[in-house]
């Protein structure tokens, strides 16, 4: 072979083990996790927290995307739920069986989570849920690829009713067998859970309950559940809804003259005060709500010290999209606290020790996930129940806390240990519902 012969030889060999070596890098590069992410941007639970949610999630999914995990490029693709089970059902599947998703996150609405598990577990995949509190979305139902690190809707509705017990005396003066309270709740999977809840901590304290009733979110007129309260002369009233429909029925609550000594929520609407302050005035001053924390509100200092920062991050992007909005929503930080911790906790854990994104390997990895309080933004700690138990999916160490409302600013008040302020209880005199 000639000189010239040899070079364009070893010329085109060179040229080979580059475009090798190229495509061996785009392959490396194509390393991809594809996230079908479930959120209600229309429909009434837009406006009571799903879309907030949305914004918290996307702003870290956004963060990741630029980075990636462990080599794997992040690609998230979004799709709306319309506040609509079916239609949260038909998007799940969508994005499975066209858009090829690896996995599902996000979620907001139980009643919507409890048919999309049972749907997303048949097509063997896995779901990082971010919201969706009712124990119905997993108890006894042994699903091996839906995990949910929020707490419970059953400990919300206990918590409530502790807080109120262990205040009923010094408070509002009545020992807990004298205190007449009332249970009312959306009739969906997230209402009955939390007031199942309500039931049972009402039992342990020895409280009268004068009235349980649940009704649809969707009802266009709640005047006569508020005439059912008006004669039922509740002290406390416990309500568990999204919004508009609190709106509606404290507009009537308002008109036809109910009072009483305390209002307690549950998360979902109460979560959004924007929206509760658009609807009611001033009237939501002294409101109850019950969340995990927002995490604009956890104690830096018992938190791990990756976390300061990362919330930091998430309130000023979220400032960018909401700019001008009083008290952040606490659906803001849940979602993007549970989406966090699964970039930075199961996903890398399920590539580097058990070899993927499949739905096995994430599996194994979110249950192998182990982390004390203090290890996430919402500050509880993370321990999913694992198969066979009556939970499973369940993360064990996650808990809420209740906040008051106080002149456009939020306070936690209980419990104790994470209290900022006292509780302003009852109903100072000459407020809308005051029975003062």
């Amino acid at each position: 072979m000639s000189m010239g012969k040899v070079a364009r030889f070893m010329g085109g060999m060179v040229a080979a083990v580059a475009a090798l070596g190229v495509a061996a890098s785009a392959y490396a590069q194509e390393k991809k996790l594809k996230i079908g992410v479930v959120y209600d941007l229309t429909g009434p639970l837009a406006g009571g927290g799903s879309e907030l949610q949305y914004i918290g999630a996307k702003i870290v999914l956004d963060q990741f995307t630029k980075t990636g995990v462990e080599g794997y490029k992040i690609e998230a693709i979004y799709a709306d739920a319309q506040s609509k089970p079916d239609v949260a059902i038909n998007e799940a599947v969508r994005l499975v069986e066209q858009e090829k998703v690896d996995m599902l996150l996000g979620f907001y609405s139980s009643a919507q989570c409890v048919p999309v598990a049972a749907r997303v577990e048949q097509l063997k995949k896995f779901m990082w849920i971010t919201t969706c509190i009712s124990s119905a979305v997993l108890e006894n139902r042994n699903l091996k690829y839906v995990f949910r690190a929020q707490p419970s809707g059953q400990q919300f509705g206990l918590m409530t009713m502790d807080f109120i017990n262990q205040n009923a005396k010094e408070k509002l003066g009545k020992e807990p067998k004298d205190l007449r309270v009332a249970i009312i709740h959306e009739d969906g999977a997230y209402g009955v859970d939390v007031s199942k809840g309500n039931e049972a901590g009402a039992k342990k304290a020895g409280f009268n309950v004068v009235l349980k009733e649940g009704y649809s979110a969707t009802a266009p007129d709640l005047s006569a559940l508020v005439t059912k309260l008006k004669r039922a002369r509740p002290d406390v009233v416990f309500h568990t809804g999204y919004n508009p429909d609190i709106t509606l029925l404290l507009r009537q609550a308002r008109e036809q003259g109910l009072k009483f000594q305390a209002l307690v929520g549950h998360g979902a609407g109460y979560g959004v005060y924007e929206k509760l302050k658009e609807g009611l005035g001033k009237d939501v001053n002294y409101f109850f709500n019950t969340d995990p924390i927002s995490i604009w509100l956890t104690n830096e200092k018992t938190l791990d010290p990756k976390l300061p920062p990362e919330i930091k991050f998430v309130g000023e992007e979220f400032d960018k999209v909401k700019p001008g909005v009083a008290i952040r929503s606490a659906h803001v930080g849940m979602a993007a606290s549970n989406t966090f911790l699964f970039l930075t906790d199961v996903l890398p854990r399920a590539i580097k020790k058990y070899g993927g994104i499949d739905s096995e390997a994430l599996r194994k990895a979110a249950l192998d996930t182990d982390i004390p309080e203090g290890g996430t933004m919402l500050g509880f700690g993370v321990k999913f129940e694992g198969e066979g138990q009556p939970m499973a999916g369940q993360n064990d160490r996650g808990f809420p806390v209740i906040i008051q409302y106080v002149d456009d600013k939020s306070y936690v008040v209980w419990p104790k240990s994470q209290a900022m302020r006292e509780a302003v209880l009852p109903l100072p005199a000459g407020t809308t519902y005051s029975n003062k």
